[in-house]
């Protein structure tokens, strides 16, 4: 099987089947390009020509051209699934990639807001110049990615069909095209409902459009967030993922109950919830140095 078909068969298999989002599926098409470009650079073109040895020099190739080990992982990742499916169609007989591992990249802790300042910033939108339409769009937008812990492709993705406001309930679809329940607050929900009264006709019941109801893209929303950085003076740039990193360390700080935030956020493994126990920790560490008599050395 030429590497090149068994890439784009493999490609085509993870958008039909598995129905992987078009973010996740361009990731996919990048680090599996980049395999084929390995291939041939050495004079490979049969997927089966690549063994373990091959992909332990092209990994170490791609470290000193600069990849980073989180991207290395990656691509090590695409790569493994690539060989898994390859083994189910007959085409190898041995995962060449199943005994590897990429360095270990140093696990960065996402940035949050504290509780005041993400408040302060989801207010925002209420006190800033322009046209009022906007402004109370924004406010509607900011209120439920932070009282829901949206992921950005969700937000964009809602239809009004989706949300029960009297329930105070929105329905997402989120990654492998799993569906769930969430609460919205109380204050989203009265900023919904006054984007609502105003919103124009939309395409396709599309919640966040523009004042020509065309629906938002996720680059449109970024910008969004970024102009309301700027216009709050926040000391930091807000960007979408930065607010649901904040309602998952706030609902953590307040609750304990990491199963409940697993669920919420939509993580099918709850390794993935545990970084928000190391937020969670720092902010805890925090308050002791400040509060324990013990905490900080004597004065000399």
């Amino acid at each position: 099987m030429p590497l090149a078909d068994a890439i784009e068969r493999f490609l085509a298999h993870l958008e039909s089947v598995r129905q992987l989002s078009p973010h996740t599926l361009s990731a996919y098409r990048r680090d599996l390009a980049q395999l084929l470009r390995q291939a041939e650079v050495d004079g490979l073109a049969e997927i089966s020509e690549i063994r373990e040895m091959t992909l332990r020099s092209w990994l170490a190739r791609l470290h000193r051209q600069g990849l980073s080990p989180r991207s290395l992982q990656r691509w090590l990742s695409a790569v493994r699934s690539l060989g898994d499916h390859a083994l189910r169609q007959g085409w190898l007989r041995a995962n060449p990639a199943a005994g590897l591992r990429a360095p270990k990249a140093d696990k960065k802790l996402p940035r949050v807001l504290d509780a005041d300042a993400a408040g302060e910033f989801v207010e925002s939108p209420g006190a800033g110049d322009g046209d009022e339409r906007l402004q109370v769009r924004d406010r509607a937008l900011l209120e439920l990615f932070y009282s829901s812990g949206l992921r950005l492709s969700e937000l964009t993705g809602l239809n009004w069909a989706d949300l029960d406001l009297a329930g105070g309930e929105v329905r997402v679809t989120g990654k492998g095209a799993k569906t769930r329940v969430l609460p919205v607050g109380q204050q989203a929900r009265e900023a919904l409902r006054a984007w609502r009264s105003i919103a124009p006709a939309a395409e396709g019941d599309a919640v966040f459009t523009s004042l020509k109801g065309r629906r938002l893209g996720n680059r449109a929303v970024q910008a969004r967030l970024a102009h309301w950085s700027r216009a709050s003076g926040a000391e930091q740039r807000v960007h979408p993922h930065m607010l649901r990193h904040s309602f998952a360390s706030h609902m953590l700080e307040s609750s304990s109950d990491l199963r409940a935030v697993q669920e919420l956020l939509g993580h099918a493994d709850i390794s993935t919830t545990q970084i928000y126990t190391h937020l969670d920790f720092q902010h805890l560490a925090r308050v002791y140095d400040q509060a324990h008599p013990r905490a900080k050395g004597k004065k000399s």
